[in-house]
């Protein structure tokens, strides 16, 4: 067994051994897990890839007189304004008031959206923003309007409720028409088939049970510092599982959090996709400290070992029926066998990114910049899934 306090003691010295996943993966498969124990000290998994539930905190700072923000906008893009005065959560996914009711967008761009504007502050842009206030006898202010970048405010940074799906699925059409989705356009009758997890690379893969990793784990957030805050919303560690403990499905979750001022845009991008709406492409990488020949064993884990559902989009439901299950392997090859027919598939993973994630985390350790941390307390694997399938009044589904 082996120890944080031991690596980081390492790490300050320079001379902890740390390999990417990939490497562990080559190296286990030429030496044996015992052996890859005795050498390797960290392994750096990451990813890029869409992370839609994602979002900034920003804190404007007063103005004279004082006002208590109720609405806000960021370049025309909505922030949530509901608790503090000044106080202001921008979600990732958020497009203007016209986008979201299909109206005359009178020059607004429609595809900008939440996860642009961060990437624009992150960038160092300046951002217009505009505010309506309540009026009280300590807030009297009720408007405000001003330019504003992340050198002019207080704090700016990222808590984003849902990241770091452990696993996902594949998304294809067995329908008659286009369908535009979170995985981006989906062509009629199984023309093409889209998956957003990076497999055997992604940091959750690697360690199925979260026995590495927990709460207050720090990690390479979008080109920073960041940390585990708790466990991701949709979190669903009870998810069925193969005999290596990779789910067969979406899975665990991590809620993440990360000063945006340390960042850097080129890790952290706006993305839309056509009628669906907008989102944001994040780079994430998480040190797996090697604690164990166990966890030799889980991060050895190949793209031939895990498995995704195919799911058919044409079906309106929020359990869709499935073509069965797929290896990363396969989809990696970019041509995968549903009924018979032979369907392209591309990832909207970045898989070359999410290398350079792990790459660049791995510089950083092996620097001295970066040390691990302890969790101050495991991510709960009991977390059941509750869906909502009561509601009132019809369903409308054009």
């Amino acid at each position: 067994m082996r120890t944080i306090a031991e690596i980081n003691d390492k790490i300050a010295k320079k001379t902890a051994v740390v390999w990417t996943v990939e490497e562990l993966k080559s190296r286990v498969s030429e030496m044996g897990i015992k052996e890859v124990f005795s050498q390797v000290d960290v392994v750096c998994t990451g990813t890029f890839e869409p992370m839609e539930s994602s979002g900034a905190i920003i804190n404007l700072g007063q103005t004279d007189p004082p006002i208590k923000i109720r609405q806000c906008w960021l370049d025309g893009i909505p922030a949530y304004a509901g608790f503090g005065a000044v106080d202001l959560y921008l979600g990732a996914s958020a497009i203007s008031d016209l986008a979201a009711k299909n109206e005359n967008l009178e020059g607004e761009n429609p595809e900008r959206g939440g996860g642009h504007i961060i990437e624009d502050l992150i960038a160092g842009k300046s951002i217009q923003l505009r505010a309506v206030g309540q009026a009280t006898d300590c807030y009297p202010r009720t408007s405000f309007e001003t330019i504003i970048s992340k050198e002019t405010i207080n704090q700016f940074y990222l808590f984003n409720p849902r990241n770091l799906y452990q696993n996902f699925i594949v998304g294809v059409n067995g329908g008659e028409r286009t369908l535009y989705t979170y995985l981006g356009p989906l062509q009629p009758r199984l023309g093409n088939a889209v998956y957003s997890n990076p497999g055997a690379i992604s940091p959750l893969l690697n360690d199925p049970d979260l026995e590495a990793i927990g709460i207050g784990t720090r990690l390479f957030l979008g080109g920073g510092i960041g940390y585990i805050a708790w466990e991701g919303t949709q979190h669903f560690p009870l998810q069925k599982r193969l005999q290596n403990r990779t789910p067969i499905g979406p899975a665990s979750t991590l809620a993440l959090i990360g000063d945006a001022k340390q960042m850097n845009a080129r890790w952290v991008r706006g993305c839309y996709f056509k009628n669906y709406g907008a989102s944001l492409m994040l780079g994430v990488a998480v040190p797996i400290p090697i604690l164990s020949e166990e966890i030799v064993r889980h991060c050895a884990v190949k793209d031939e070992e895990i498995v995704a559902p195919v799911v058919d989009f044409s079906i309106p439901r929020r359990v869709r029926p499935t073509f069965g299950l797929i290896t990363y392997a396969k989809l990696k090859s970019g041509r995968i066998m549903i009924e018979g027919k032979s369907v392209r598939v591309a990832p909207l993973a970045s898989i070359s990114l999410a290398r350079e994630a792990a790459l660049e985390l791995k510089a950083l350790i092996e620097s001295g910049e970066f040390t691990l941390t302890e969790p101050v307390a495991k991510i709960n694997l009991e977390r059941t899934f509750i869906p909502q399938d009561r509601w009132g009044g019809k369903l409308s589904i054009e």
